[in-house]
């Protein structure tokens, strides 16, 4: 196991001299995917809960579509299908953008956790004390600012634990990564068992390291949960 480190820890935690590799792209799959999947459920969630209907039924629809189909899938829909769409060929911004397998896993890895998060925020949304939405229309606040100033704060708060969880599910379907030849922490462990024949230890190190990262986010979103949630925990009589 130490010369397979010594050989191949660099490219399992940052590069291999020319690309970056493993942990890295592990990391920025996991971040870009998770950020822009958590700015888009916002909206998305507001429209969720929204009592017009032709706004209501797309986004379930779409929620329904990548909730119920396997994020393997969709990442082969992606990856191997939109390439050999003649549009998609035809059109050079497409064309460029779907030749990319780091492009297609995190467009997957995106809408596959924004369809997750959207249910989660719209679900606590729904949660939010209805007295509380009174009393603001008590205030004469607008839609807006009920929404910015009540709702989504609340709801926001309510929603940490269940998307902490969606967080460390989505580390983990970065390991899929490999499907589309993107050199992640499992790409470069397949390659460390296919040169070394070594696959307790080239896949018991990507495990740990998949670990030591669950690890840390289970750590910060704990103290996130602390610090936002503390008006929920149980007091103590004394």
């Amino acid at each position: 196991m130490i010369e397979i480190l010594q050989q191949y820890g660099m490219s399992l935690l940052y590069s291999d001299g020319y690309r970056f590799t493993g942990l890295a792209i592990t990391l920025w799959l996991l971040i870009s995917s998770v950020v822009i999947g958590g700015l888009l459920a916002v909206p998305m969630a507001v429209g969720r809960v929204s009592s017009n209907k032709f706004l209501r039924y797309p986004i379930w629809l779409y929620t329904y579509i990548f909730r119920g189909t396997p994020l393997y899938v969709q990442l082969l829909v992606f990856y191997s299908g939109m390439y050999s769409l003649e549009i998609v060929r035809g059109t050079d911004f497409l064309n460029a953008f779907f030749r990319s397998g780091l492009n297609c896993t995190i467009l997957a890895l995106t809408l596959n956790t924004c369809a997750y998060t959207t249910e989660i925020f719209a679900g606590a949304i729904r949660s939010v004390p209805h007295g509380e939405i009174e009393a603001a229309n008590a205030y004469g606040f607008s839609r807006f600012k009920l929404y910015t100033c009540i709702i989504l704060p609340s709801a926001l708060r309510t929603a940490l634990p269940a998307y902490s969880n969606e967080v460390i599910l989505m580390l983990h379907s970065t390991a899929l990564a490999f499907t589309a030849t993107v050199p992640d922490v499992l790409k470069i462990a397949r390659d460390i068992n296919s040169a070394t024949y070594q696959p307790f230890y080239a896949f018991g190190i990507a495990a740990v390291i998949y670990l030591c990262v669950s690890f840390v986010l289970i750590g910060l979103f704990r103290k996130a949960e602390k610090r936002w949630l503390a008006h929920v925990k149980p007091q103590s009589s004394h």
